[in-house]
């Protein structure tokens, strides 16, 4: 049964009333994005993982060091998770990230962690895709909106049995870093952050899109690991994802991913953020 119901006279100055931001961000510490600079420059190469097609890689980045994602051999996506190198439940947060600094994420932005740590986990220091920008249908480049492709998914809509989707791979590459079960693994992948995928949201209908990635060979992200990271980024089936996200006919390329180490005392007055302070109480 289904009913229809009226417009109200006053639906337009509803719709009119203006929005308000939730979670103003000027009380935020900034990241001393000058000093990461300052280190970068000193940075050398310690170590470099490429992950295959339609594969995922573990890779391990201690605090204070950088590591950079890089598209190598042609348009690819890749859905990265990030975790408390030490304790798998701090992990990264892809909703309050997106609350904090939108949709979609660029140079100077955080990757925060979970509760109950709740503090910056990675702090991007830079994107060649910066130029990109908002296009005219809204999309956007590293999302943190789509929550990685999944065989549950593909069960779910199509009776597919698809093992190299990138929740599988996810958590395949967890599972052989930590040598565990991969029903053991599986939990701890979460929600990604999209690298150089572009996403939005259709104007009409509000559902969430794909189109083609702008990123090409030679582009890449790089982040300033604030604690010590376990990260693991799977290259996604869907290539550039400007056609469908799990397939084992789209094209699709390596990434790789490179480790920077600054010298020391170039990182001066900086420190791992501390967790987060609020007391846990919750009212009792």
């Amino acid at each position: 049964m289904s009913h229809t119901f009226p417009v109200p006279p006053d639906a337009e100055d509803r719709r009119a009333v203006a929005p308000v931001i939730c979670y103003p961000t000027e009380t935020l510490p900034p990241p001393p994005m000058a000093l990461f600079a300052t280190a970068r420059k000193t940075a050398r190469k310690t170590g470099e993982i490429l992950v295959p097609p339609r594969e995922a890689r573990c890779f391990r980045v201690p605090a204070g060091q950088f590591f950079r994602i890089c598209s190598v051999d042609g348009p690819q996506v890749g859905d990265l998770n990030l975790w408390n190198a030490h304790d798998l439940s701090e992990r990264f947060y892809s909703g309050k990230t997106r609350a904090l600094h939108g949709t979609h994420l660029t140079r100077g932005d955080r990757m925060w962690s979970s509760f109950p740590a709740m503090r910056p986990m990675a702090t991007i220091t830079e994107d060649t895709l910066e130029w990109y920008g908002i296009d005219p249908y809204g999309g956007a480049v590293h999302d943190v909106i789509g929550t990685r492709c999944d065989p549950y998914t593909g069960n779910l809509l199509s009776g597919t049995q698809y093992h190299h989707c990138c929740h599988s791979n996810l958590t395949r590459a967890l599972a052989d870093e930590l040598g565990l079960p991969e029903q053991e693994a599986e939990p701890h992948v979460h929600d990604v952050l999209n690298v150089f995928m572009c996403t939005g949201f259709t104007r009409d209908t509000g559902q969430y899109f794909m189109k083609a990635s702008p990123v090409r060979p030679g582009d890449h992200i790089e982040f300033f690991a604030e604690i010590d990271l376990l990260g693991a980024l799977s290259a996604c089936p869907g290539g550039d994802c400007g056609a469908e996200h799990s397939s084992d006919t789209a094209v699709c390329h390596p990434l790789k991913v490179e480790i920077y180490r600054p010298d020391e005392g170039t990182l001066t007055g900086w420190s791992p953020p501390p967790v987060n302070g609020y007391d846990r109480s919750h009212g009792r």
